[in-house]
């Protein structure tokens, strides 16, 4: 089976540094699923308002291997970056088929002169993600209150606290802002990494947004420089 993306995703995440490692962990975090010419119809969207999530069904365009290169085994961040567990039992990019599920809060629906956009919160998306499907979620049977979730359950994200000067504060918006913490709180290094003293470059909204992280888990900015 052939297919193609219906849409691209896009936000002020032009990198996966900083991105999100799973969807709905930083709910602020907001982004445009825009259509392609051929499926840019809003019969195709009709009764979609109706819900408050969706499901993106999006490519790993960015894993960096080409198609059909996977591993058995994967190292997932939560784990630290340490221990190997099955590709199946993770949601690694590192697939025989590099699909990605993420489940989405529909913000509204963008009409500019006929062509519908969808506005979403919470992905786990790269700006240029391409997007095969979209689907509904659906309460009564999407979602297991009582579900184990393997070693996720045994493990947790630590959030750092966020520093950031006024000056750069300044650079941006409330919105973008709210954004900019959310993502910086996840700690976006890799797990393996915790020198204090190195200076972190993550893309966001056009600006090079430099930082550290103490051993005490503050994240501070120290600048910011456009891009």
């Amino acid at each position: 089976m052939n297919i193609e993306p219906i849409a691209y995703y896009r936000s002020l995440l032009p990198s996966k540094f900083g991105v999100p490692r799973q969807s709905g962990l930083v709910p602020e975090l907001r982004g445009k699923v825009v259509f392609e010419p051929q499926y840019c119809n809003a019969d195709a969207l009709r009764g979609i308002e109706g819900f408050d999530f969706l499901w993106l069904i999006w490519g790993f365009s960015l894993n960096g291997k080409p198609a059909g290169e996977w591993s058995p085994l994967v190292r997932p961040p939560l784990l630290g970056g340490n221990e190997h567990v099955g590709v199946f039992a993770t949601r690694s990019p590192f697939r025989p088929n590099p699909l990605g599920l993420s489940s989405v809060r529909l913000l509204g629906i963008e009409n500019n002169d006929g062509t519908p956009a969808l506005i979403v919160g919470g992905a786990d998306l790269v700006d240029g993600t391409p997007i095969y499907d979209i689907k509904p979620y659906v309460t009564y049977c999407d979602s297991h209150d009582a579900a184990r979730s393997g070693f996720v359950d045994e493990r947790h994200w630590q959030e750092l606290e966020v520093s950031v000067p006024g000056e750069f504060r300044a650079m941006f918006s409330d919105e973008e802002y709210a954004m900019l913490c959310g993502v910086l709180r996840l700690d976006p290094r890799p797990q393996y990494h915790e020198d204090p003293e190195r200076i972190y470059g993550m893309p966001f909204a056009g600006y090079d947004i430099r930082f550290t992280v103490s051993c005490d888990g503050v994240l501070r900015v120290v600048d910011v420089v456009k891009m």
